[in-house]
């Protein structure tokens, strides 16, 4: 049995809220997401908080976000993107529950984002090149904090929510 809390971190477009939903629907845990929390507690768009405050703004809101929200008790988070880039983010990650690094390669995050105008760091010339060079600065990041790490690549919701489960079992052991 999977115990404690469960946190997705990994790059924009690979899954960590969709699986994260489908993982605490399996685990009967609450899921929040971050950036969702985020919106909630302000009220506006993470596109409209990284226009009017920049990411640094965005930033010191999601450390904020996250200390609060890895403070619950077994719930599945799923974090934004770039939530690793803060050592305090890192830190609280990494002591109050398992965190699991979802990975894809950059082709796979471009196809799954190339639609979304949401996403403020993809509203660039060349986004293709921007997930290259964000995943080259975040994935050492992503690693360090990790107990797991799983590439979804184009298996099924289900079949990487299984997969989590399997090797969250073995963490604890």
């Amino acid at each position: 049995m999977v115990s404690g809390n469960i946190f997705l971190v990994g790059p924009m477009g690979a899954g960590k809220s969709t699986v994260g939903r489908q993982l605490a629907k399996a685990l009967g845990r609450d899921f929040y997401d971050s950036d969702k929390e985020i919106e909630k507690r302000t009220g506006v768009s993470i596109s409209w908080i990284f226009e009017m405050e920049g990411e640094e703004g965005f930033r010191i809101r999601e450390q904020k976000v996250i200390d609060d929200l890895t403070k619950l008790k077994d719930i599945v988070l799923a974090t934004g993107g770039g939530a690793v880039l803060s050592d305090d983010n890192r830190r609280a990650l990494r002591s109050r529950g398992n965190v699991v690094y979802l990975s894809a390669s950059a082709e796979q995050l471009f196809r799954r984002t190339s639609k979304d105008k949401t996403r403020p760091l993809l509203q660039t010339d060349d986004p293709k090149q921007q997930i290259v060079e964000l995943l080259d600065e975040r994935d050492p990041l992503y690693k360090n904090v990790a107990d797991i790490e799983l590439r979804t690549g184009d298996q099924s919701i289900q079949h990487a929510v299984a997969e989590v489960i399997k090797q969250l079992e073995n963490v604890g052991q």
